[in-house]
């Protein structure tokens, strides 16, 4: 089996920062060692949650060389090294193949160019035919400004260096796809939302931002599933849907830093142009998160379903 299809639980990480906007490793390890104790089996680095586009080329390589150093094997690494300039994207995508460790890279739809069908196949086969790590491709129309249909990802499928794709938009889209591709093609939702539907339609798994704060509950849900206990697993997931849309309430990952900032694990402000949430903010995410307010959002993950 493909080892990114061992884990059917990513954590699309955020990118810990101290004051003085320098990456904070070591609340790097204990978020992660913390994320994996709670049932998440799988990291994606780098990705739009850890605000990829505001480190510079030289953080994103210390970065994933850090990180790999600090899971050290146990679970499978998926790195972001996308962008709008095909060479670019292969010369970082083939420094971060020599990291030990990393398993695969995400390469977004260029976003802001809006290529069509025939640009995007164009576009993904040149970096596969290129790079030296197999791809999985990020289909986010919501940040891109254009959508991967269905079909383009089908036929991209069989190209050997593309092993799987990252896919945010319908569960229409989604069936289509995993229908349409050979059953070794690692299909994820990127939409905490889908988890369990997307499971059951047969895709691998999910790359959560929720999974920072909900790993325990979504482990929990899966494990409910695989046992043929679709009822606990379906209470799960309605229990989670809101709490999951809330960490989207503000620009992401202003929430979820927030939930860790109030939990100890120093998490730390975003990069412009993202900003930390105003007190008001962070007031009203408690509250959509089933809070009583700001001061309980450090038992954010600790409550269950009733």
């Amino acid at each position: 089996m493909m080892r990114i299809k061992q884990a059917d639980l990513y954590t699309a990480l955020i990118t810990p920062f101290g004051q003085d906007q320098k990456i904070n490793y070591s609340a790097l390890e204990k978020l992660s060692n913390h994320v994996i104790e709670q049932g998440s089996n799988g990291f994606v680095i780098g990705g739009t949650t850890g605000e990829n586009p505001e480190l510079t080329h030289d953080e994103t390589v210390e970065l994933y060389r850090n990180f790999s150093s600090i899971i050290g094997g146990r679970v499978p690494l998926i790195a972001g090294t996308g962008s709008n300039n095909p060479e670019e994207t292969v010369r970082l995508t083939n420094e971060v193949a020599e990291i030990p460790g990393i398993d695969a890279a995400l390469v977004v739809v260029p976003p802001y160019n809006k290529p069509n069908q025939r640009g995007m196949i164009a576009h993904f086969t040149y970096l596969a035919d290129h790079c030296h790590l197999p791809l999985l491709i990020y289909n986010i129309p919501g940040r891109t400004g254009v959508l991967m249909e269905p079909q383009t990802v089908i036929s991209l499928s069989h190209h050997p260096g593309i092993v799987g794709i990252k896919q945010c938009s319908s569960l229409e889209d989604l069936q289509t796809i995993i229908e349409g591709t050979d059953p070794d093609f690692a299909v994820f939702t990127g939409e905490d939302s889908q988890a369990l539907t997307a499971r059951l339609l047969g895709a691998a798994g999910v790359v959560s931002v929720a999974s920072h704060i909900y790993a325990s509950q979504m482990r929990d849900m899966y494990d409910n599933l695989y046992r043929g206990d679709w009822q606990a697993a379906g209470k799960l997931q309605r229990w989670l849907i809101p709490r999951m849309a809330a960490l989207f309430r503000y620009p992401s990952p202003s929430p979820v830093k927030a939930v860790l900032n109030a939990q100890g694990y120093q998490a730390g402000g975003c990069r412009l142009p993202i900003l930390s949430l105003t007190d008001q903010e962070e007031d009203n995410l408690a509250h959509a998160l089933g809070l009583a307010g700001r001061s309980q959002l450090s038992l954010a993950g600790s409550d269950w379903p009733q």
